[in-house]
């Protein structure tokens, strides 16, 4: 019997752990690792001593890290795996993929500082760009550079394309988070009735979580409304708070004003210049989308249209689960920003 399963035959790249150990997060409030393990995908063809290559930093998204990048699934391929078979296919060049690890007690990030959570802007663009590019044969300037990122992963990265337009030449946000009005509001709900059942007490209810073997799907989300708040509106952590009435979901507007003034939407006009200086920005989220972000990527697009400013916005049939599949769009789109210009010579 002939096989069923095909097994892939083209070159193979490899992933290197690269360890760091970070000053920036050295004082961070919730004691998370100051070492870390940066995954780095190179290409078959990488030479140390060669050129330098584009890369690609590929930020993971909430309760998950760049650690997950490299790992086995079944019926799914992992980042690595994926680059190969679209360098295969001749979709993507020699280009090589970072992905950081931003892990933290709060279950994940959102790859902006914060006193409450930890300064992983700065962790990323002061420490692991320059150590891991000092490193590897690849990157060395922003036109060689580019991130991408799903969910809190894509709200970072185009969190990065505005606040950071130096290190950054393109940038992939996928199904990130915006338009928190409809988006984030949907969820506290949820939460207020799982912190009911701790007595509104947020550090009770963090205890409890990371004390049990099996949290449930709820859980998490008002985990994720926690990390949200230490991110938006940083407070020490006996003092952390959600911007509304536990009891009436009565918005808090003092608090509520701090975490809208983190909405890549609201931002934009903010932003022109730095957005405009983008040699790509792309953006993509699922038509079922269950936490509703097709709006908010719908009104981002058109906000990005009416400020002038160029990109490229794919709506797709799908959710918010399931969708690693969309890196086969979005991976070459962003090489194509950051690869190197073919010269002809003359004759």
């Amino acid at each position: 019997m002939k096989p069923i399963r095909t097994l892939p035959d083209w070159p193979r790249g490899r992933f290197v752990p690269f360890e760091h150990t970070s000053e920036v997060l050295r004082d961070n409030p919730w004691s998370d690792p100051t070492e870390r393990i940066v995954n780095v995908y190179l290409p078959p063809d990488y030479d140390p001593d060669g050129p330098r290559i584009p890369v690609i930093w590929y930020l993971a998204a909430y309760t998950n890290s760049g650690r997950t990048a490299s790992n086995w699934r079944g019926f799914v391929e992992n980042i690595g795996e994926r680059a190969d078979r679209l360098r295969a296919e001749r979709k993507l060049g020699p280009v090589a993929i970072v992905a950081p690890d931003c892990f933290t007690s709060l279950g994940g990030n959102q790859y902006v500082d914060s006193e409450a959570v930890g300064a992983y802007a700065s962790y990323i663009h002061r420490e692991l760009i320059p150590a891991v590019e000092a490193a590897f044969r690849i990157g060395g300037s922003r036109e060689r550079r580019a991130v991408v990122g799903k969910s809190s992963g894509g709200f970072g990265a185009i969190r990065f394309g505005m606040d950071f337009p130096e290190y950054w030449a393109a940038v992939g946000d996928q199904s990130g988070d915006c338009h928190f009005e409809v988006v984030l509001r949907n969820g506290f709900a949820e939460a207020a009735g799982v912190l009911a059942r701790h007595g509104g007490d947020l550090n009770a209810f963090l205890k409890d979580f990371w004390s049990t073997t099996n949290p449930r799907g709820s859980d998490f989300h008002t985990l994720m409304n926690i990390c949200l708040a230490a991110t938006y509106d940083p407070q020490p952590i006996k003092e952390l708070r959600l911007p509304f009435d536990l009891e009436t979901l009565e918005l808090d507007p003092h608090r509520w004003a701090r975490w809208l003034a983190h909405d890549p939407i609201r931002r934009v006009a903010d932003r022109v210049d730095a957005l405009r200086g983008l040699r790509a920005i792309y953006l993509d989220c699922g038509s079922q989308d269950q936490y509703a972000i097709h709006f908010g990527m719908r009104l981002l697009a058109r906000t990005l249209e009416q400020h002038g400013i160029d990109h490229h916005y794919e709506e797709f049939k799908g959710s918010h689960s399931g969708i690693d599949w969309r890196l086969d769009v979005s991976l070459p789109y962003l090489y194509r920003a950051i690869a190197p210009v073919k010269t002809t010579d003359p004759a």
